[in-house]
């Protein structure tokens, strides 16, 4: 017997990836237990909260126009539907960035006591801020991390090119420390190009980190907490036609994405251990994807995504097919597991 039985998916966000997450919280949606719940979708950008679907149990899917989708009223995340006040059981949040990343969203439902399928609002605002999150990790044995730097806007950007191109040396990787799906990223290759690749950054957050070039082959990992405990799901290369996996490598084909990746054991099982170490480390709950560089001196840690990507061609469904798991099965386990 299931411990919710009215699911919402929240999608959309105020963030440049909320396209992305309209198409993995319709397809998370779609994959969901018809014969357990009953799902409601979504909308959620910039405060207008708004019902795009909805499906009962067993039945068809229902849609509103766009101009006739019912609000969400805020006080208690209920919704109108022909005159029924829906009331929801659990949230299954599919927001890439704010707010459904950065804590907000989470903090939010907390307030309402209402379960939801990530990690808390401290969690998610710790591990999504890709700096903040690397302090908190840098004395867990067995984790090498790039080289760093950080700058807030308001600084001294003229300055702080010149001292980190000095400490860290080129290849440098620059990034808003809290973006996703490659917005806002530079490969800084000429220290020239240090100042422009800043400020481009600053148009997605208020903070950027400076990371020192690691070579090596791209691997990324996803854990998720099931009836058993802490799981790894297999481990995926990506081998980019592009100078590294930016946003048209990840989302205009222009990647292979290895799944299973072809690796030696020793390092496959390294990947899945320090997967679910940095995962019971900072606290996750659902579904968390690691991503790491299998470098000659060892595995570096790169990055947390708390929402990862959850479209048909993204890594953590085909890591679910790879492992012969079936997605309604899968999306089962991590509904009824939430702490």
């Amino acid at each position: 017997m299931s411990k919710y039985n009215t699911i919402a998916v929240i999608y959309g966000s105020d963030s440049s990836e909320w396209e992305v997450s309209c198409r993995s919280g319709e397809y998370t949606a779609s994959r969901m237990d018809e014969s357990r719940y009953d799902v409601y979708e979504i909308f959620a950008r910039f405060g207008k909260w708004s019902l795009v679907a909805f499906r009962k149990k067993d039945s068809m899917r229902v849609t509103f126009p766009e101009g006739a989708r019912p609000e969400i009223d805020k006080n208690d995340f209920s919704v109108n539907v022909y005159g029924e006040k829906i009331h929801f059981d659990f949230v299954y949040i599919m927001q890439h960035g704010t707010p459904g990343e950065n804590g907000l969203m989470q903090g939010y439902l907390e307030m309402l006591g209402i379960p939801f399928s990530t990690g808390s609002s401290f969690v998610t605002a710790l591990s999504f801020d890709k700096y903040s999150c690397k302090c908190y990790l840098r004395d867990v044995e067995g984790v090498r991390m790039a080289p760093d730097a950080f700058i807030r806007k308001g600084d001294d950007v003229d300055t702080f090119c010149r001292e980190t191109v000095s400490k860290l040396g080129l290849p440098l990787f620059v990034k808003p420390t809290d973006g996703g799906s490659s917005f806002g990223i530079t490969k800084v290759v000429r220290a020239e190009d240090m100042p422009a690749a800043i400020r481009y950054a600053f148009s997605e957050g208020p903070t950027v980190l400076v990371e020192k070039e690691i070579k090596g082959r791209e691997l990324t990992c996803a854990a998720y907490r099931g009836a058993e405990g802490i799981q790894a799901l297999p481990v995926i290369e990506i081998i980019t036609e592009n100078e590294y996996f930016d946003y048209d490598a990840k989302y205009n084909g222009r990647s292979q994405e290895v799944c299973p990746a072809e690796i030696p054991d020793d390092l496959r099982v390294c990947v899945q251990e320090t997967t679910k170490k940095l995962y019971a480390r900072l606290g996750c709950r659902g579904v968390v994807r690691m991503d790491y560089i299998a470098a000659e001196d060892g595995l570096y840690f790169l990055e947390v995504n708390n929402i990862p990507g959850m479209t048909s061609a993204s890594l953590v469904p085909k890591m679910v097919r790879t492992a012969g798991m079936d997605m309604r099965e899968f999306l089962n386990g991590i509904i009824e597991n939430s702490i």
